[in-house]
């Protein structure tokens, strides 16, 4: 759930801190006061796009943090997809604005917003009566009949899913076949001398860099034999190996005066002994560091047909190594053989693409009546929450069609019906309610869908427009029951709505230091219930209001 939102510098908000709790969380506030710019905020920090003038004016910077706490498996996959850590399932989206250019990060780590668009229907899910095109995208449809369904139909999608993967694989795996004789004729022509060259050359795993060793040895030949000379000449019978001896000889004539001094002589000998090694060592490398023209020759040539190689079948630009090189060839190998005996796989590839057709079709048809079973619920249970919420004619239907081709989700097209007044015929959903109608849609459909989705963050905004009355009541008691399984917000401007608030927030606007900005704060019982005597009386709040509002507050808790 959603515990902490912190937003600082964005449009009237100079700095605040709002921690959500677990149930029904409602906002209120005058007309203006800047309810929209709370959920404003919550869209922002998820990816949404920022306004130009969304920084705060006389601001460095914009800044919106959220807090959730999540137990979704499918959550904690995401982040460890990505490599994000999460410890205690603590998850920390913020989103830092500056001249215009956006940071966002998770858990501290940067992310781009088409990761965060991925992220955030996990735990968090934002209706308001802009974004209807979740309801009346027909697309969307088959998937909330599915999560309806649950593991009846997951189970079955599961089967289907796998099967369709093999199908697809097979499918695609045709494609090898399609050319006519001439062409398959050609490419195993080209096959046949791409696997020569390469066989040819008789590569080495690791000889690349052999030669390239060698091949820096050689090219730098007379500047390691002169370093070398003057390294030998120092510590043969030069300079140095003089003052080594002389020293040796000073201390020798004093050595058995002091125990100190005999440390010093030990270490001078083991000097002189490992110069003498040295200095031979240097001396057989120097002798035996000769190139014939014949070798050189053959490093180049080997050189250039090796790199040669890389740079043509090491799928790396020549930036791999010899066993790239051997694994392309063995890939070239196999399609060499696939090509050469095309008709026979072609055959076995068809007879096998039947059978998983066969088992394709029969699971999807199992799906299919896991479906329809499904919707006939569905559609009940609907349309009873539908008239519950005021839409006294409606009748709601789940229309199937075939599709066209298999899918990993079967052979399923669903679309959602409605008639919302008696003796209307049966319309796409989205040819018939208004936004309006389609906020109560929503909330009817996430009640029946309580406990079933995963997304535990639900926020309605504008979910009260055009209701008033017994309506109005019967929203506030859907998002009270809705928030049992789920934690949920709503922005509202209803009493009735209010009074069932879990936790309370006031958003007010105000003049400081000569800028209007918007501050929130969480209500105690006695302010909620002033609260709602504004909301039920407007800005003369008298004692009958106050005792309404409190009697609301009473019956909502009952």
């Amino acid at each position: 759930m959603l515990t902490n939102v912190h937003v600082k510098n964005l449009a009237l908000i100079d700095e605040t801190e709002i921690y959500f709790k677990e149930g029904l969380n409602i906002l209120t506030g005058e007309t203006g006061a800047g309810k929209s710019i709370i959920i404003g905020s919550i869209n922002l920090a998820l990816g949404g796009k920022a306004p130009k003038d969304i920084v705060r004016e006389g601001t460095d910077y914009g800044l919106v943090e959220l807090v959730f706490e999540s137990e979704s498996n499918d959550v904690m996959k995401k982040l460890q997809e990505a490599d994000i850590s999460c410890e205690d399932g603590q998850i920390i989206i913020s989103r830092k604005i500056v001249n215009g250019r956006s940071t966002i990060r998770v858990n501290g780590e940067t992310v781009s917003a088409a990761f965060l668009k991925e992220l955030s229907p996990l735990i968090i899910d934002i209706y308001g009566q802009h974004d209807n095109q979740y309801l009346i995208n027909k697309s969307k449809h088959l998937g909330l009949l599915d999560d309806f369904g649950g593991e009846s139909i997951k189970s079955k999608m599961a089967k289907v899913d796998e099967l369709y993967k093999m199908y697809k694989e097979l499918s695609d795996s045709l494609k090898d076949f399609d050319m006519d004789e001439e062409e398959r004729n050609k490419e195993i022509s080209f096959l046949e001398f791409q696997i020569n060259d390469i066989e040819e050359a008789a590569l080495r795993s690791g000889e690349d860099d052999e030669l390239e060793e060698e091949y820096k040895k050689i090219t730098h030949s007379k500047k390691i034999a002169e370093a070398l000379g003057g390294v030998y000449s120092a510590i043969g019978d030069g300079i140095f190996a003089q003052s080594i001896e002389r020293s040796i000889r000073e201390l020798s004539q004093i050595v058995e005066f002091d125990c100190t001094i005999k440390g010093f002589y030990d270490i001078l000998m083991d000097m002189e002994a490992m110069c003498r090694d040295l200095s031979r060592d240097i001396w057989e490398y120097m002798e035996e560091m000769s190139f014939d023209e014949e070798r050189v020759h053959y490093v180049e040539e080997r050189l250039d047909t090796i790199n040669r190689l890389k740079l043509k079948y090491d799928g790396k630009n020549g930036n791999g190594s010899i066993d790239d090189v051997e694994t392309n060839l063995d890939k070239l190998r196999e399609r060499l053989e696939m090509l050469r005996n095309a008709d026979t796989r072609l055959a076995a590839i068809k007879e096998e693409l039947g059978r998983a057709e066969t088992s394709l079709r029969a699971e999807s048809i199992k799906l299919t009546a896991a479906r329809k079973k499904a919707a006939g619920v569905f559609e009940k249970k609907l349309t009873e929450e539908l008239k519950d919420l005021n839409f006294n004619e409606v009748s709601f239907k789940v229309d199937f069609e075939e599709a066209s081709h298999f899918t990993s989700k079967g052979i399923d097209v669903a679309e959602f019906y409605i008639s919302t007044n008696a003796g209307e015929k049966l319309k796409p959903l989205s040819d018939v309610a208004s936004g309006g109608e389609l906020s109560r849609i929503m909330l009817g459909l996430k009640t029946i869908m309580a406990g079933k989705e995963d997304t535990e963050t639900l926020i309605f905004d504008e979910i009260d427009t055009g209701i008033s009355g017994r309506t109005a009541q019967r929203v506030s008691e859907k998002l009270k029951l809705i928030s049992k399984n789920h934690q949920v917000m709503a922005i509202t401007h209803l009493p009735q709505i209010a009074a069932m608030a879990d936790s309370h927030f006031l958003i007010e606007k105000s003049v400081k230091a000569g800028k209007t900005v918007t501050d929130i704060s969480e209500l105690d019982n006695e302010k909620a219930v002033m609260e709602l005597a504004r909301m039920l009386g407007g800005k003369e709040i008298t004692d009958i209001a106050v005792e309404n509002a409190r009697e609301m507050k009473k019956m909502a808790v009952e």
